[in-house]
């Protein structure tokens, strides 16, 4: 099932590679290990693209391709694993890992006024731009502990999603063992 499953869904490799956006990465994305299907590579992968996914809150997709082609590992399910943030969960995450960063240093949160709580809204309602630069200020204000709790949540999300995929393959292969081995005539 892990096998086909991810088959499934997975882009056909001669399709993405013929794809007139990237076909000029030629040689680098060639390599059959970014495409194979096996324990290894979809857990590596998955584990590359969780960890940029919540690291790197610009060029996720960019930074997890790259790691997947110098790591050999799958390339699609590293791309689609950063998706673990996106506009609905960034929020929450974030606040999240800056709350772990503020107990990992042992400082107190900063708190939140109602001119924040307005400011964001008004950014939101003037344009993205001027959202992104309202973000990118309040995530500058909140510094060490939100970097801090980012790191924590990247590399503990990577090696439990690795750890994860690797135990759940196991056990999907081990019962299609037994499953075979039981319908054998003895």
């Amino acid at each position: 099932m892990p096998r086909a499953f991810f088959r499934r869904l997975l882009p056909d490799p001669g399709a993405v590679r013929n794809n007139r956006f990237v076909r000029w990465l030629g040689p680098w994305i060639q390599h059959p290990r970014l495409w194979h299907v096996d324990r290894r590579g979809i857990a590596l992968g998955f584990a590359v693209g969780l960890f940029f996914g919540l690291m790197v809150p610009v060029a996720q997709i960019l930074f997890a391709a790259l790691f997947a082609v110098l790591l050999r590992a799958n390339l699609p399910v590293a791309v689609v694993s950063t998706l673990v943030t996106n506009p609905f969960t960034f929020g929450p995450i974030y606040f999240l890992a800056y709350r772990l960063g503020t107990l990992l240093l042992g400082e107190t949160p900063a708190p939140v006024s109602e001119t924040d709580l307005q400011a964001d809204v008004d950014a939101t309602v003037t344009g993205a731009v001027a959202y992104a630069r309202f973000v990118m200020e309040q995530v500058s204000l909140l510094g060490k502990p939100l970097l801090l709790g980012l790191l924590v949540l990247a590399v503990s999300a990577a090696l439990l999603g690795y750890a994860l995929i690797t135990l759940l393959w196991r056990v999907h292969v081990s019962v299609r063992w037994r499953r075979r081995n039981g319908r054998r005539p003895g």
